[in-house]
């Protein structure tokens, strides 16, 4: 959504001061990208006319990973493949529909709306909010958000659906400009993405893949998901106080009083008011019937023949329950938002559920509209080899600087944040450059696990600050709710400052936790790797 006039020169902004004043051009610069939706078809065609140059000279890099690994090229070399000729354009047209339809994110944001729209339309979700914050402080309702977007990352992509548009309702009735409680808790979502109290989806995954990268060097080393578990616990509470530290010392003053004009919806009454007793009791109800839900359904996954456990190991990595984490996040919220809805009043049947999904699926048009164009890229992205000789050049590079101490993290963590921006998938960055870190480090005395504990700071930080995100279009779309006229630019220099002092903040306590305490990143993992 471009500015209403780019043309102007940047302005510092609700603040004084040279970091205002470069968050302020940074926005304008971005500001004079043109719409999303136009950056992604241009991005795409880019991607195709790339492709055909580099492919006609065979342009390609050694395949780092090792001989008889899924996907390697019997050649040993991964090349970009053009799709500037007959065969690519085949592919293109063919694959149009299936790179909309098969976007990982739109499917698990639609199927997740259909339930929160029921718990939003009945209420529910505003009575909780305000039984949660009506007594705390504007710190302790900064803290909170920040903290619980970073545990939400438990529960797969709930963090992205549900809490970022109820954290700018938080701060909208609590008096405070929206978009600063948006930017929070996306700072807590997506910029904390690897810290958490609990072990999730993400840590097997990367676990075996540097277990795998280990066994380069040495077979028998074994990578547990737990390896990262006690620095990410303590990442959680250090990432959620940065968090908070940002909204209320740079970003909240930047943005300044919100004027209610700038919104591209009807906002409504959504003043702070004590829940009622009927809409205590509502809740009530609400809270016994989410409980009833989760002991069904830990009955299905406690036991150790639970049927939603793996059918073949019997653990909960890779089982239905967290392949399956959407439907739940359906049923958690459209059962207690409609028992809320009953006993509060404001759902008598299954037409005001209807009704109440509807209109959320109606305000989803533009995200849609833009998915359609981002999944074009990403398909095509992916298809010509860009990504992967992009993460396979930058490791590379960063390989042939020869540090053997622990400075060279420092440089580690920043490749992995620069290449995040382009190659978002945690798992696809990381199964191409874990092969080349994890045995280069291993080699200079440093074990997998501290390895893959940094990898995970720099694959964190810049996720809010990249548009190649696959939940940024969401992010963009329901940020415009609440101003109108706002562009690319702005949100990028919105969630900047999180990104520079995670980064910073975070890696310093990698440093001090592993180099200067020399505590263990987690249960039984090493610091030190010797042959």
């Amino acid at each position: 959504m471009a500015s209403s006039d780019v043309s102007k020169p940047p302005q510092a902004g609700n603040g004084s001061g040279w970091f205002n004043r470069f968050l302020a051009t940074v926005e304008w610069l971005g500001n004079l990208l043109p719409h999303p939706i136009t950056l992604f078809a241009m991005l795409a065609l880019f991607i195709v006319l790339l492709s055909g140059l580099l492919g006609f000279f065979d342009y390609g890099v050694a395949d780092p990973r090792p001989l008889g690994a899924i996907g390697r090229d019997p050649d040993g070399m991964i090349e970009v493949i053009s799709l500037l000729n007959a065969e690519g354009l085949q592919r293109i047209v063919t694959g149009l529909v299936t790179n909309f339809t098969g976007f990982a994110p739109l499917g698990t944001v639609l199927v997740a709306l259909l339930g929160v729209s029921v718990a939003e339309h009945s209420g529910l979700l505003s009575t909780a909010m305000r039984a949660l914050v009506m007594n705390a402080s504007k710190r302790a309702v900064t803290v909170t958000v920040v903290f619980a977007g970073i545990i939400s990352n438990t529960a797969s992509e709930l963090g992205y659906v549900v809490l970022i548009p109820l954290a700018a309702m938080i701060f909208h009735s609590l008096g405070r400009h929206p978009l600063a409680g948006l930017a929070a808790a996306f700072a807590g979502v997506s910029g904390g993405y690897s810290a958490n109290l609990l072990l999730g989806t993400v840590d097997p995954l990367l676990s075996g893949i540097t277990e795998a990268a280990s066994h380069m060097l040495d077979p028998s080393y074994v990578v547990g998901p737990e390896v990262n578990w006690y620095f990410m616990v303590v990442s959680t509470f250090a990432v959620a106080f940065m968090g908070a530290f940002v909204t209320e010392k740079i970003v909240e003053p930047r943005l300044g009083a919100y004027d209610p004009s700038e919104a591209s919806i009807d906002l409504g009454e959504q003043k702070m008011e004590a829940p009622t007793a009927q809409e205590r009791k509502a809740l009530a109800w609400a809270g016994v019937s989410f409980a009833v839900m989760c002991a069904i359904l830990a009955l299905t996954i406690v036991p150790e023949n639970g049927i939603l456990r793996h059918p073949e190991t019997g653990a909960v990595a890779g089982s239905p329950f967290l392949k399956g984490i959407v439907a739940f996040i359906f049923i958690t919220f459209a059962v207690p938002g409609f028992v809320y809805g009953r006993v509060a009043g404001t759902m008598k049947n299954d037409k005001d559920i209807i009704n109440a999904m509807s209109k959320s699926m109606g305000s989803m048009g533009l995200y849609i509209t833009l998915v359609f164009f981002a999944a074009q890229f990403v398909a095509f992205f992916k298809w010509t080899n860009l990504g992967t000789v992009l993460a396979v050049k930058g490791a590379t590079l960063l390989q042939t600087l020869g540090l053997d101490g622990p400075e060279v993290f420092f440089l580690f963590i920043i490749m992995c944040g620069i290449v995040n921006l382009s190659l978002g998938s945690a798992s696809a960055q990381w199964a191409v450059t874990a092969p080349i870190f994890v045995p280069m480090l291993m080699l200079i005395g440093f074990a997998p696990e501290v390895i893959q504990a940094a990898y995970r700071i720099g694959d964190s930080v810049t996720n809010v600050i990249s548009p190649m995100m696959s939940y940024f279009g969401l992010i963009l779309a329901i940020a415009a709710r609440y101003k109108k006229d706002l562009g690319m630019g702005t949100l990028i220099a919105t969630m900047l400052p999180y990104s520079m002092v995670f980064i910073v903040g975070w890696t310093l306590l990698f440093y001090l936790w592993v180099f200067v305490f020399g505590l263990p990143v987690g249960p039984g993992a090493a610091t030190y790797y010797t042959p």
